[in-house]
């Protein structure tokens, strides 16, 4: 269902919950950069009348996901700061080619993967957190599922892009490239490391 070549490392769930508030501020800016990255496809793809609405769709909500993960981090009392991004989403974004319509395709599919991987997670991070803090797996959960509706969504406008066995076939080797980044991610607190 998710597309994933590879299933978190189970130390993953570890240290993220090992350093949640670390993990919390890092959740709370992919969800605003997943608001940016739709709104940047509305910008650099303005002709394309098919994507226009699921992407701002897509980017109202992650922006209201910004906002439950920062109700979440005040209840704990910690203040959104910068961070250093992880290298997860350049490395994953590498692979893009850049040549029309195969970097949209690209694109598309790249955030069809982020989104998996976030679903994957949240459901990790639910169960980890459940007995200690459960309304933020209360949060998890819910977000869980709409990482894997993006997840489609993505997937849906990709197929609007190019022919479905040309997006499961490109889809494939992206998912096996964000496997390879994942492996060799630096072991932060991070959603996507």
């Amino acid at each position: 269902m998710l597309n994933l070549a590879a299933a978190t490392d189970p130390g993953w769930t570890a240290r993220a919950l090992a350093g949640l508030d670390e993990l919390l501020v890092d959740h709370a800016h992919a969800e605003k950069k997943a608001a940016a990255t739709a709104v940047g496809l509305l910008f650099r793809y303005p002709e394309r009348a098919d994507l226009l609405a699921p992407l701002a769709r897509l980017a109202r909500e992650e922006l209201a996901h910004f906002e439950q993960v920062l109700d979440a981090l005040a209840r704990r009392g910690v203040p959104l700061r910068h961070q250093a991004a992880a290298p997860y989403a350049a490395d994953l974004h590498a692979a893009v080619r850049r040549g029309e319509p195969e970097r949209l395709l690209d694109t598309l599919l790249c955030c069809a993967l982020i989104e998996a991987r976030s679903c994957e997670r949240f459901g990790l991070l639910a169960d980890g957190v459940a007995a200690a803090d459960p309304a933020l797996a209360e949060l998890w959960r819910g977000l869980l599922a709409c990482e894997a509706r993006h997840h489609r969504a993505y997937l849906d406008l990709a197929c609007a892009v190019a022919p479905e066995p040309q997006v499961r076939a490109r889809l494939a080797e992206l998912a096996a490239h964000e496997a390879r980044v994942l492996a060799a991610a630096p072991p932060w607190a991070r959603l996507h490391t």
